[in-house]
Protein backbone atom coordinates (compact mmCIF):
# COMPACT_ATOMS: atom_id res chain seq x y z
CA UNK A 1 0.00 0.00 0.00
CA UNK A 2 1.39 3.41 -1.01
CA UNK A 3 1.27 5.83 1.98
CA UNK A 4 0.67 9.46 1.33
CA UNK A 5 3.13 11.39 3.37
CA UNK A 6 4.15 15.02 3.98
CA UNK A 7 6.21 17.11 1.40
CA UNK A 8 8.57 20.40 1.51
CA UNK A 9 4.96 22.03 0.21
CA UNK A 10 3.85 21.33 4.17
CA UNK A 11 7.38 22.37 5.49
CA UNK A 12 6.92 25.88 3.48
CA UNK A 13 2.85 26.11 4.47
CA UNK A 14 4.14 25.34 8.19
CA UNK A 15 6.73 28.25 7.86
CA UNK A 16 3.80 30.88 7.55
CA UNK A 17 1.37 29.19 10.01
CA UNK A 18 4.42 30.12 12.94
CA UNK A 19 5.79 33.29 11.00
CA UNK A 20 5.79 35.33 13.74
CA UNK A 21 5.08 32.78 16.40
CA UNK A 22 7.80 30.11 16.78
CA UNK A 23 11.83 32.50 17.42
CA UNK A 24 13.73 32.01 14.00
CA UNK A 25 16.59 30.25 16.16
CA UNK A 26 20.45 31.16 15.61
CA UNK A 27 22.88 29.41 13.94
CA UNK A 28 25.79 29.59 16.40
CA UNK A 29 29.34 28.66 15.22
CA UNK A 30 33.08 27.54 17.48
CA UNK A 31 36.31 28.11 16.58
CA UNK A 32 37.20 25.74 19.29
CA UNK A 33 35.00 23.16 17.93
CA UNK A 34 36.55 23.64 14.32
CA UNK A 35 39.79 23.30 15.33
CA UNK A 36 39.00 20.10 17.37
CA UNK A 37 37.01 18.23 14.48
CA UNK A 38 39.16 20.36 11.16
CA UNK A 39 35.63 20.57 9.90
CA UNK A 40 33.53 23.64 9.87
CA UNK A 41 30.27 23.35 12.34
CA UNK A 42 26.80 25.12 12.02
CA UNK A 43 25.04 24.88 14.94
CA UNK A 44 21.18 24.97 14.89
CA UNK A 45 20.26 26.39 18.37
CA UNK A 46 16.92 25.45 19.01
CA UNK A 47 17.67 25.25 22.41
CA UNK A 48 16.12 29.29 22.11
CA UNK A 49 13.34 28.15 21.09
CA UNK A 50 9.65 29.50 22.67
CA UNK A 51 9.07 26.41 24.98
CA UNK A 52 12.77 25.30 24.89
CA UNK A 53 12.72 22.95 21.98
CA UNK A 54 12.10 22.50 18.31
CA UNK A 55 9.11 20.94 19.35
CA UNK A 56 6.33 24.22 19.40
CA UNK A 57 6.90 24.61 15.77
CA UNK A 58 5.42 20.78 15.12
CA UNK A 59 3.23 21.68 18.31
CA UNK A 60 1.62 25.12 17.21
CA UNK A 61 1.36 23.93 13.11
CA UNK A 62 -0.83 21.02 14.41
CA UNK A 63 -3.19 22.41 17.14
CA UNK A 64 -3.67 25.82 14.44
CA UNK A 65 -4.54 23.23 11.59
CA UNK A 66 -6.88 20.73 13.16
CA UNK A 67 -6.94 21.17 17.53
CA UNK A 68 -8.66 24.09 18.02
CA UNK A 69 -11.53 21.77 19.59
CA UNK A 70 -9.10 20.71 22.29
CA UNK A 71 -5.90 18.54 22.14
CA UNK A 72 -4.59 15.45 23.63
CA UNK A 73 -1.10 13.86 23.33
CA UNK A 74 1.31 12.24 25.46
CA UNK A 75 5.13 13.16 25.73
CA UNK A 76 8.26 13.05 27.71
CA UNK A 77 8.32 16.66 27.69
CA UNK A 78 9.50 19.02 24.99
CA UNK A 79 6.08 17.90 22.93
CA UNK A 80 4.46 18.08 25.74
CA UNK A 81 5.09 21.96 26.40
CA UNK A 82 5.13 22.58 22.88
CA UNK A 83 1.52 21.77 22.69
CA UNK A 84 0.45 23.25 26.26
CA UNK A 85 2.09 26.62 24.61
CA UNK A 86 0.43 26.34 21.64
CA UNK A 87 -2.35 25.66 23.30
CA UNK A 88 -2.60 28.34 25.44
CA UNK A 89 -2.11 30.78 22.42
CA UNK A 90 -5.05 29.65 20.17
CA UNK A 91 -7.07 29.42 23.48
CA UNK A 92 -7.56 25.24 23.51
CA UNK A 93 -7.53 23.06 26.55
CA UNK A 94 -5.01 20.60 26.24
CA UNK A 95 -4.44 17.10 27.93
CA UNK A 96 -0.81 15.72 28.38
CA UNK A 97 0.15 11.99 29.16
CA UNK A 98 3.46 12.38 30.25
CA UNK A 99 5.80 9.59 32.52
CA UNK A 100 6.26 9.91 35.88
CA UNK A 101 9.66 10.03 35.72
CA UNK A 102 9.19 13.11 33.37
CA UNK A 103 12.08 16.05 34.35
CA UNK A 104 10.53 18.65 36.57
CA UNK A 105 11.26 21.11 34.98
CA UNK A 106 9.45 20.11 31.98
CA UNK A 107 6.68 18.92 34.13
CA UNK A 108 6.20 22.34 35.61
CA UNK A 109 6.62 23.89 31.96
CA UNK A 110 3.55 21.83 31.02
CA UNK A 111 1.67 22.76 33.53
CA UNK A 112 2.56 26.30 33.24
CA UNK A 113 1.30 26.67 30.19
CA UNK A 114 -1.93 25.39 31.32
CA UNK A 115 -2.71 21.64 30.22
CA UNK A 116 -3.86 19.12 32.34
CA UNK A 117 -0.90 16.03 33.19
CA UNK A 118 -2.29 12.65 33.11
CA UNK A 119 0.76 10.40 34.55
CA UNK A 120 1.76 6.88 33.76
CA UNK A 121 4.70 4.24 34.04
CA UNK A 122 6.93 4.52 30.92
CA UNK A 123 8.05 0.99 32.01
CA UNK A 124 5.32 -0.88 33.02
CA UNK A 125 2.17 0.74 30.66
CA UNK A 126 1.88 1.63 27.20
CA UNK A 127 1.34 5.08 26.53
CA UNK A 128 -1.11 4.06 23.40
CA UNK A 129 -3.22 2.15 25.45
CA UNK A 130 -3.39 5.21 28.20
CA UNK A 131 -4.08 7.04 25.66
CA UNK A 132 -7.29 5.23 24.33
CA UNK A 133 -8.26 5.36 27.88
CA UNK A 134 -8.23 9.11 28.63
CA UNK A 135 -9.22 9.76 25.21
CA UNK A 136 -12.64 8.14 26.33
CA UNK A 137 -12.97 10.66 29.43
CA UNK A 138 -12.87 13.93 27.16
CA UNK A 139 -15.07 16.10 25.03
CA UNK A 140 -15.95 14.13 21.49
CA UNK A 141 -13.96 16.94 19.45
CA UNK A 142 -10.78 16.31 20.92
CA UNK A 143 -8.23 15.44 18.86
CA UNK A 144 -5.22 13.15 19.25
CA UNK A 145 -1.72 14.81 18.18
CA UNK A 146 0.97 12.42 18.56
CA UNK A 147 4.78 13.84 19.12
CA UNK A 148 6.02 12.85 15.63
CA UNK A 149 3.90 10.49 13.58
CA UNK A 150 1.48 13.53 12.25
CA UNK A 151 1.25 15.34 8.97
CA UNK A 152 1.57 18.61 10.55
CA UNK A 153 3.94 17.87 13.48
CA UNK A 154 6.35 16.75 10.49
CA UNK A 155 5.93 19.62 8.42
CA UNK A 156 6.38 21.90 11.13
CA UNK A 157 9.46 20.37 12.29
CA UNK A 158 10.69 20.28 8.79
CA UNK A 159 11.36 24.73 8.80
CA UNK A 160 14.08 24.02 11.51
CA UNK A 161 16.08 22.42 7.92
CA UNK A 162 14.55 24.94 5.77
CA UNK A 163 15.57 28.09 8.04
CA UNK A 164 19.11 26.16 8.09
CA UNK A 165 19.78 25.68 4.64
CA UNK A 166 18.23 28.90 3.53
CA UNK A 167 20.28 31.10 6.17
CA UNK A 168 23.78 29.65 5.05
CA UNK A 169 22.68 29.68 1.35
CA UNK A 170 22.26 33.40 1.39
CA UNK A 171 26.10 33.46 2.50
CA UNK A 172 26.84 30.92 0.28
CA UNK A 173 27.46 28.15 2.19
CA UNK A 174 26.44 24.51 1.52
CA UNK A 175 26.51 21.98 3.68
CA UNK A 176 27.94 18.96 3.00
CA UNK A 177 26.23 16.82 6.16
CA UNK A 178 23.56 17.55 8.68
CA UNK A 179 23.08 15.69 11.96
CA UNK A 180 19.64 15.19 13.90
CA UNK A 181 18.60 13.12 16.52
CA UNK A 182 16.09 10.62 16.37
CA UNK A 183 14.12 9.64 19.03
CA UNK A 184 10.18 8.92 17.10
CA UNK A 185 11.89 10.82 13.80
CA UNK A 186 9.35 13.94 13.40
CA UNK A 187 12.44 16.15 13.50
CA UNK A 188 14.59 14.57 11.41
CA UNK A 189 12.18 13.29 8.82
CA UNK A 190 10.77 17.23 8.55
CA UNK A 191 14.34 18.12 8.10
CA UNK A 192 15.27 15.90 5.32
CA UNK A 193 11.98 16.82 3.53
CA UNK A 194 13.42 20.77 3.50
CA UNK A 195 17.36 19.00 2.50
CA UNK A 196 15.87 17.33 -0.50
CA UNK A 197 14.26 20.23 -1.77
CA UNK A 198 16.93 22.99 -0.85
CA UNK A 199 20.32 21.19 -0.96
CA UNK A 200 19.64 17.37 -2.22
CA UNK A 201 23.45 17.03 -1.97
CA UNK A 202 23.98 17.22 1.44
CA UNK A 203 24.24 14.03 3.25
CA UNK A 204 21.64 13.98 6.59
CA UNK A 205 22.68 11.32 9.54
CA UNK A 206 20.49 10.58 12.68
CA UNK A 207 21.87 10.28 15.99
CA UNK A 208 20.20 8.20 18.21
CA UNK A 209 21.35 6.47 22.11
CA UNK A 210 22.88 3.14 21.99
CA UNK A 211 20.22 2.17 24.25
CA UNK A 212 17.52 3.17 22.23
CA UNK A 213 18.63 1.98 18.91
CA UNK A 214 15.58 1.34 17.18
CA UNK A 215 15.40 3.46 13.96
CA UNK A 216 19.09 2.07 13.36
CA UNK A 217 18.17 -1.04 13.42
CA UNK A 218 14.72 -0.20 11.47
CA UNK A 219 16.65 1.40 8.24
CA UNK A 220 18.64 -1.60 8.31
CA UNK A 221 16.22 -4.28 8.17
CA UNK A 222 13.76 -2.43 6.20
CA UNK A 223 11.16 -2.53 8.68
CA UNK A 224 9.64 -0.77 11.68
CA UNK A 225 11.84 -2.35 14.94
CA UNK A 226 9.94 -1.93 18.32
CA UNK A 227 11.76 -2.29 21.20
CA UNK A 228 11.30 -1.97 25.42
CA UNK A 229 11.45 1.93 26.27
CA UNK A 230 15.16 2.49 26.53
CA UNK A 231 17.64 3.43 29.88
CA UNK A 232 18.96 6.11 28.69
CA UNK A 233 20.12 10.12 29.99
CA UNK A 234 18.77 10.82 26.12
CA UNK A 235 14.66 11.08 27.98
CA UNK A 236 13.61 12.82 24.66
CA UNK A 237 14.47 9.68 22.75
CA UNK A 238 13.11 7.22 24.77
CA UNK A 239 10.88 6.16 22.14
CA UNK A 240 10.41 2.60 21.63
CA UNK A 241 10.00 2.84 17.75
CA UNK A 242 9.42 5.19 14.73
CA UNK A 243 6.13 6.38 13.00
CA UNK A 244 4.86 5.08 9.93
CA UNK A 245 4.82 8.18 8.11
CA UNK A 246 8.73 8.88 9.68
CA UNK A 247 9.92 5.53 8.49
CA UNK A 248 9.11 6.00 5.15
CA UNK A 249 10.37 9.53 4.79
CA UNK A 250 13.34 8.62 6.57
CA UNK A 251 13.80 5.14 4.38
CA UNK A 252 14.16 7.43 1.10
CA UNK A 253 15.97 10.61 2.94
CA UNK A 254 18.30 9.77 5.97
CA UNK A 255 21.43 8.53 4.46
CA UNK A 256 23.04 6.48 7.71
CA UNK A 257 22.20 6.21 11.45
CA UNK A 258 25.05 6.13 14.20
CA UNK A 259 24.68 5.43 17.90
CA UNK A 260 26.41 7.40 20.89
CA UNK A 261 26.52 6.88 24.44
CA UNK A 262 25.45 8.36 27.53
CA UNK A 263 28.78 9.11 28.19
CA UNK A 264 29.00 11.19 24.70
CA UNK A 265 26.20 13.24 25.26
CA UNK A 266 27.80 14.12 28.64
CA UNK A 267 30.91 15.46 27.09
CA UNK A 268 28.74 17.03 24.68
CA UNK A 269 26.78 18.86 27.45
CA UNK A 270 30.27 20.05 29.21
CA UNK A 271 31.45 21.30 26.00
CA UNK A 272 28.13 23.61 25.22
CA UNK A 273 28.07 24.37 28.71
CA UNK A 274 32.00 25.67 29.08
CA UNK A 275 32.48 26.81 25.82
CA UNK A 276 29.65 27.92 24.26
CA UNK A 277 27.72 29.27 27.47
CA UNK A 278 24.32 27.01 26.35
CA UNK A 279 22.50 24.43 28.70
CA UNK A 280 22.03 21.71 26.38
CA UNK A 281 19.68 18.51 27.62
CA UNK A 282 21.16 15.05 26.94
CA UNK A 283 18.94 14.68 23.79
CA UNK A 284 20.02 17.66 22.45
CA UNK A 285 23.87 16.91 22.30
CA UNK A 286 23.18 13.64 20.13
CA UNK A 287 23.68 15.83 16.99
CA UNK A 288 27.36 16.80 18.27
CA UNK A 289 28.21 13.36 19.80
CA UNK A 290 27.01 11.27 16.27
CA UNK A 291 29.53 14.58 14.40
CA UNK A 292 32.42 13.82 16.57
CA UNK A 293 31.88 9.70 16.28
CA UNK A 294 32.06 10.36 12.53
CA UNK A 295 34.81 12.31 12.27
CA UNK A 296 37.09 10.17 14.48
CA UNK A 297 35.90 7.02 12.10
CA UNK A 298 36.58 9.28 9.17
CA UNK A 299 33.52 8.85 7.24
CA UNK A 300 33.49 13.20 7.37
CA UNK A 301 36.54 14.29 6.07
CA UNK A 302 38.76 17.44 6.72
CA UNK A 303 37.29 20.63 5.68
CA UNK A 304 33.41 19.49 5.65
CA UNK A 305 30.57 21.76 5.99
CA UNK A 306 28.59 19.93 8.96
CA UNK A 307 25.28 21.33 10.22
CA UNK A 308 24.07 19.82 13.72
CA UNK A 309 21.07 20.60 15.55
CA UNK A 310 20.61 21.08 19.12
CA UNK A 311 16.65 19.77 19.59
CA UNK A 312 16.37 21.59 23.38
CA UNK A 313 17.64 22.97 26.39
CA UNK A 314 14.84 21.36 28.68
CA UNK A 315 17.25 20.42 31.97
CA UNK A 316 16.66 20.48 35.73
CA UNK A 317 19.27 22.44 36.88
CA UNK A 318 19.87 20.00 39.70
CA UNK A 319 19.84 16.95 37.15
CA UNK A 320 22.26 19.03 34.55
CA UNK A 321 24.51 19.70 37.30
CA UNK A 322 24.89 15.74 38.56
CA UNK A 323 25.25 14.84 34.94
CA UNK A 324 28.11 17.04 34.00
CA UNK A 325 29.91 16.10 37.22
CA UNK A 326 30.05 13.27 37.10
CA UNK A 327 32.10 9.83 35.22
CA UNK A 328 29.07 7.32 35.15
CA UNK A 329 25.81 8.70 33.97
CA UNK A 330 23.02 6.63 35.48
CA UNK A 331 20.11 6.96 32.89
Amino acid sequence: MIMDLPTYKDVVDASKTILGIAHRTPIQTSRTLDDELGVKVFIKAENFQRSGSFKFRGAFNAVSRCGKSGVLTYSSGNHAQGIALASKLLGVQATIIMPKDAPKSKVAGTLGYGANIVYYDRYAEVRDEVADKVMKTLPEETVFIPPYNHWYVIGGQGTVGKELIESLHSEDIFLDFIFVCVGGGGLISGISLAVEALSPRTIVIGVEPEAGDDAKRSLESGQIVHINTPKTIADGAQTQHLGEMTFEIMKKNVSQIVTVSDQELIDGMRFFGERMKMIVEPTGCLALAGLRKLVKSGHVKRGSKCGVIISGGNCDLSRYCELISSSNPNP
